[in-house]
């Protein structure tokens, strides 16, 4: 089976704008391919993940990956996805994302001896001349076909800046400049990029008569449509200090049965036969696949040693130990406490394990808060500054989310 088989057999390919051309092309390791990453945050996050095992596997197949960071494209910002404008960002911010994702990145791809490159968008977009850039490229751009194009849809009944609208020219314009200075001859993306990935491709055939070509991937999505990789404290995300190990490992154990196998398939490098065979496991088999997943997954993100401490926590916590360890820890101070307490409702915003506090009250009517074991039935319940002599105390939210509140 070659490289592009199993990305088919994985779920992984959405859609390509010629299969045969780039079956060819990955199954021979001949291919110079480019995924896109805007620096929006300080660190990547699973929406990232599935396109950096992409990139993982392209690459041991023979094939070489440019990781793009958009520090050209992020002044702008990306409407693909969104209903509003994002948010404008300094140039110094960016560059410091930028730097943030390098690291993370280099877990992934082998970027030593020429094996793949790292290029950053805002190398040729920064000192672009905005009328030669017009006269060079902007009759290869139909205004209609632009506004057709699903990514720009969804913005016009709310309205669509400018500005938000020369996103997809300068993505274009990426794939128009890496296939000239370094033999880039594919993109690879979301299946939201769609749209800007065929600006590329035909701009590189109206400019310089050559062909490019474009596959997208599948998004990963739980089995009601919506994106993974999303908390209730908000993204999951690859970096430590912002997901911790534990946390990271606790998401995916925590996936739905459905997406089990789905995950394994798409994210893991596990065999398809072995994969295969889980997919007949039920009940606590099916648990013993979702610890799977876990391990397999925080192992590529925080190495071995973190994986095995997250694995043995969560085990120690679900078998009624006392292992707490590498738990999520929120530390209290004095001021945190009035009259010798902390409300529960303050206890569980402080350590941002409810949005609001109604949401806790809800939660805590439901049944779905202990405190070191002892269930909270009362929303104006206080937690007493003695029940910290110990240090610490546990607070479990639902049947799976522990946290650790520390004095």
């Amino acid at each position: 089976m070659g490289v592009y088989e199993e990305l088919v057999a994985r779920g992984l390919i959405a859609q390509v704008t010629d299969e045969k051309e780039i079956r060819e092309l990955v199954n021979s390791g001949k291919a110079v391919f480019y995924i896109g990453f805007d620096p929006t945050a300080d660190s990547l996050h699973v929406g990232h993940f599935m396109a950096l095992c992409l990139m993982k596997r392209l690459q041991l197949a023979g094939n070489k990956p440019i990781a793009l960071v958009g520090g050209g494209t992020g002044m702008i910002g990306d409407p693909s996805g969104r209903t509003d404008m994002r948010q404008m960002m300094t140039k110094e911010t960016i560059e410091h994302n930028c730097e943030c994702f390098k690291k993370q990145m280099s877990k992934f791809i082998d970027f030593s001896d020429g094996k793949a490159m790292m290029v950053n968008n805002a190398d040729w977009l920064l000192d672009l001349n905005y009328v030669e850039l017009l006269r060079e490229v902007g009759a290869c751009f139909s205004v209609n076909n632009m506004l057709r194009a699903e990514c720009y849809k969804q913005r016009m009944e709310k309205g669509l800046s400018f500005l938000e609208f020369n996103y997809m020219i300068m993505q274009s314009y990426d794939f128009y400049a890496l296939y000239q200075k370094y033999g880039c001859n594919m993109q690879f993306g979301g299946d939201d990029q769609w749209s800007n990935m065929l600006g590329g491709t035909e701009l590189i055939r109206r400019k310089l008569g050559k062909d490019a070509y474009a596959m997208t991937i599948n998004l990963l999505l739980n089995s009601e449509g919506k994106k993974m990789g999303k908390t209730q404290k908000g993204a999951v995300w690859l970096d430590a200090n912002k997901t911790t190990p534990f946390e990271f490992y606790q998401y995916w154990r925590n996936v739905d049965d459905t997406d089990v196998i789905k995950c394994l398939k798409m994210l893991t490098f596990l065999p398809l036969d072995e994969i295969e065979k889980m997919a007949a496991w039920e009940g606590s088999e099916l648990n013993k696949a979702k610890e799977i997943l876990a391990f397999e997954l925080t192992k590529m993100i925080h190495g071995e040693d973190e994986a095995n401490k997250a694995q043995e926590g969560a085990r120690a916590l679900f078998g009624g130990g006392a292992n707490t360890e590498n738990m999520p820890t929120t530390e209290l101070s004095d001021d945190d406490f009035t009259d010798g307490g902390i409300t529960i409702l303050d206890l569980l915003l402080k350590c941002k394990l409810i949005p609001s506090k109604g949401e806790g009250k809800r939660l805590i009517q439901q049944g779905g808060v202990s405190v070191d074991d002892e269930k909270v039935t009362d929303m104006f319940h206080k937690v007493e500054k003695a029940a910290f002599e110990k240090g610490h105390v546990i607070i479990k939210k639902g049947k799976k989310v522990f946290h650790k509140a520390v004095l």
